[in-house]
Order: structure tokens, then C-alpha cells, then sequence
């Protein structure tokens, strides 16, 4: 039987509690904030140790895109997953961003909706990661709504990219409203704008939650 390594088992609490750091920083400073000197003193590690584990500041901001978006999946997508195909599964997609956003899983709100502003007008790696994030998520909610639409649950003439963009773009501004506000009202009218948006859109007899 082979003795695991102590050292790799080490390494990997290091690496999963400097991520864990990592994502609450960028959410609230930005991906620029982030250092190992700074991560080293916050969480009592050595300097060179945190260095080790990612080689490079650029690196460890790309793993923390990628931790933010290991933990999106749980918290937002994977939920959905659960639901049948159709209305009901859009709904539960955007209700579980809602909740994702209202309940600080990062302190800054939607650690996506944070780090696109600060990286939108860049290039590079850290850039083409964020972007890959984004239209991932985009390229979920046309998909789902698609199904929706090809189950008969939305109307055929349906404009699936333009009811996504609304969609999210409600989700977006709750998010943005609360944060700067410190407010949860603006999750209650984000839901009440996209029930109302998708009843508008759902075929006839198709049940909607209501919003609000």
C-alpha cells in the first residue's frame, strides 16, 4: 500500500486556504490586490512558501478565477441541474444567482461581475480567463433557455440570446444596486423583472413563479 506524500497533502491545505483568501480579496480589491507577501501575513505562511505554490502573481490570480468559478458551479449551477428542462429550470438558474449574490458567498457580491470591469479593457491570460468565464455562463443561460423553448415551454418566436441578455442583465443590476446600497431590495425587483419576463415569454398554460 502506497504512504501518501505529507508533503503534497501539505501543500494542498496550503493552496485550498490561500484560495480560499484569494477569492474573498478579489471580490472586495480586485485581482490586482492579491500578493504573496500580503497572503503570507494574513494567513501566518511564509512568503516564499505561497510563491511556490503558484510561481508567479499572474498564475495566482488565474487560479483564483478558477476557484471563483469552481464554487459558482456549486453554488449556482449545479442546483439547477436538478430541475426538469423548461421554465423551471430557467428560473432556478437565475433564483440561484440571486441567492448566490444576496448571500455575500464572496464578500464583494459576484466575484465575475467585479473582476470583468477591472479586466474588461485588457489583454493576457488573466483577461482571456475572465472572458471564458463570462461566455460560459452566457452560453448556460441560452442553453437553457433553448430548452425551454424547443420543450415548448417558451414561445417558439422566442429570442433566446436577447431574453438571456435580460435576464442576466437583471441578476447584474441587483447585484451592483446591493453592493454599492447595502440593500436587499433590488434582489426582490430583480426576481419580480424576471418573472415577469419570462411569463411574457412561456407558452400558454405554462406556470411561472411569481417574483418578488
Amino acid at each position: 500500500m502506497t504512504r501518501p506524500d505529507g508533503r503534497l497533502e501539505r501543500g494542498n491545505r496550503t493552496r485550498k486556504l490561500v484560495l480560499g483568501r484569494t477569492v474573498d480579496i478579489a471580490s472586495v480589491e480586485g485581482l490586482e490586490a492579491l500578493s504573496a507577501g500580503r497572503l503570507a501575513t494574513e494567513l501566518g505562511l511564509s512568503k516564499s512558501g505561497v510563491f511556490a505554490l503558484f510561481g508567479s502573481k499572474e498564475e495566482l490570480q488565474l487560479a483564483t478565477v478558477r476557484e471563483a468559478g469552481r464554487i459558482f458551479a456549486k453554488r449556482v449551477i449545479r442546483p439547477s441541474e436538478q430541475v426538469l428542462a423548461g421554465v423551471g429550470r430557467v428560473w432556478r438558474l437565475c433564483e440561484a444567482w440571486l441567492d448566490y449574490s444576496r448571500g455575500r458567498v464572496f464578500p464583494g457580491g459576484c466575484f465575475f461581475y467585479g473582476v470583468i470591469a477591472e479586466f474588461d479593457a485588457r489583454s493576457g491570460p488573466v483577461h482571456d480567463a475572465v472572458v471564458s468565464a463570462h461566455r460560459a455562463w452566457t452560453a448556460l443561460m441560452e442553453r437553457t433557455i433553448e430548452e425551454a423553448r424547443t420543450g415548448g415551454e417558451l414561445r417558439p418566436d422566442t429570442d433566446v440570446p436577447q431574453l438571456a441578455f435580460e435576464l442576466v442583465a437583471l441578476m447584474e443590476a441587483a447585484n451592483a444596486v446591493s453592493v454599492l446600497h447595502d440593500e436587499k431590495t433590488a434582489y426582490l425587483r430583480a426576481r419580480t423583472g424576471i418573472a415577469n419576463r419570462l411569463r411574457n415569454a412561456s407558452a400558454e398554460g405554462v406556470s411561472v413563479p411569481r417574483g418578488g
